[in-house]
């Protein structure tokens, strides 16, 4: 009884456009959602480079100064004399 109720909805005009139009739609709302989850990924990675960026500049600025600082006890004395410091 299913099966010839199913065969009879299949073999039908309306129900193939219906199916049809199902499987157009259901192929789109896919195509989005994997778009929208691309977005997503494609969001975090450019937050973390964001980050990343930033630890590097303030990693950076740290190896400068160190490489400015005073090298010993005389030279830290000569910059506070100085005022360079």
């Amino acid at each position: 009884m299913i099966s010839g109720l199913l065969t009879t909805l299949a073999g039908s005009a309306w129900a193939r456009a219906t199916l049809r139009y199902g499987v157009t739609a259901l192929a789109i709302l896919l195509f989005l959602l994997a778009l929208r989850r691309s977005g997503e990924r494609a969001g975090r990675l450019a937050e973390r480079l964001e980050t990343t960026e930033k630890a590097n500049d303030v990693q950076r600025q740290m190896l400068e100064a160190a490489a400015r600082r005073p090298r010993d006890r005389n030279e830290l004395a000569q910059r506070l004399r100085d005022g360079s410091f």
